[in-house]
């Protein structure tokens, strides 16, 4: 018969012998760092200072979606753009978050997808507009670096016609990006940007920028109306308030889909743990605010994957409700296919 010590004991053995190891094993990696490398080279080799290219691909259903980015758009001290609460709640928020509280950056995450017989292109970026440093602006480079090509846009569907969203529509000596594109807007925003009321108030960079790049395309303008599936596998859902033609997209293909958000909500933490912050840039905030509460909740309880251009890249994922908001949940990004 084998007799088995006493488990407890057995246990305590254990532990002496792993304690001693590990620091014999401490020990002996002291006593090794003082010793030469016997000749070996130590490997040097210049930072980088690259990054892989800017874009990601993932499916959905049998469409292929490539997000693209225009590059971050920082909007400085958070406390000046987050509003209807003390700046010092705005500040714990992103502390809480382990994010930055004096300069908050939001992304332009543009889907482009494939639906196998068309390309479709949701908004635009900030084009040749540095409104907001020289970080943005990058559409075009990061479309090259993903393999697709401007003249091969079938459709540019305008979420709202804010500077950061139609300003790569064109160049800035007018010619079209997107020769073969055409371009969907409501007629709403349209008419209300393109209006010579808005060069004398304080939006008039927003009106200017929208003529530069609306005006070059206006042939190819085609309005869509809220509930509309203007093209297929694309739905017109209005969320007035942020611009009075704001609207979102329910995206689909074989039975999947998503929502790309436009500007609903900015953050991920500012504008959807506490859905009703206001935000600096709304046109009318308290309508945003209602507009901004009513989808999320939807999407939340009908659990539809989102797509936020202005969260962290590359924006995809899904929303639950959490006390008086809501909780984002970003998709863990698949970099391997096949």
């Amino acid at each position: 018969m084998i007799l088995h010590p006493h488990p407890s004991l057995a246990q305590a053995s254990f532990a002496q012998a792993s304690r001693r190891g590990f620091l014999g094993g401490a020990a002996a990696l002291a006593a090794g760092a003082t010793l030469p490398f016997g000749g070996a080279a130590l490997a040097k080799a210049p930072l980088s200072n690259t990054q892989s290219g800017y874009f990601y691909r993932f499916m959905l259903g049998t469409a292929e979606v490539t997000v693209v980015s225009d590059g971050p758009l920082p909007l400085g001290d958070p406390g000046a753009s987050f509003l209807g609460v003390p700046k010092e709640t705005v500040y714990g928020m992103l502390e809480n978050n382990f994010l930055a509280k004096d300069n908050v950056v939001l992304e332009q995450n543009v889907p482009i997808v494939n639906f196998g017989d068309r390309l479709v292109m949701f908004d635009t970026g900030m084009g040749f507009s540095k409104a907001f440093g020289p970080t943005t602006g990058r559409l075009l480079k990061s479309m090259a670096e993903a393999g697709i090509k401007p003249e091969d846009i079938d459709a540019i569907v305008i979420s709202h016609a804010h500077i950061d969203h139609i300003g790569g529509i064109s160049s800035q000596d007018g010619k079209p990006h997107f020769p073969n594109a055409q371009i969907y807007i409501s007629q709403i925003d349209y008419d209300f940007w393109l209006d010579d009321a808005r060069l004398g108030t304080p939006f008039k960079a927003f009106g200017e920028h929208a003529r530069a790049n609306l005006r070059p395309v206006k042939d190819r303008i085609v309005f869509f109306k809220d509930g509309q599936e203007f093209l297929p596998g694309v739905q017109a859902i209005a969320a007035p308030g942020h611009s009075p033609g704001h609207h979102i997209f329910r995206v689909a293909s074989a039975g999947k889909s998503f929502a790309f958000l436009g500007d609903l909500t900015h953050h991920a933490i500012l504008l959807t743990e506490k859905p009703r912050l206001e935000f600096a840039y709304d046109f009318d905030p308290k309508q945003a605010v209602e507009s901004r509460v009513k989808l999320l909740t939807i999407l939340a309880d009908e659990k539809t994957p989102v797509m936020s251009y202005h969260f962290a890249w590359p924006g995809f994922g899904n929303l639950a409700k959490a006390g008086d908001g809501f909780r984002y949940y970003p998709t863990p990004m698949q970099m391997l296919r096949g």
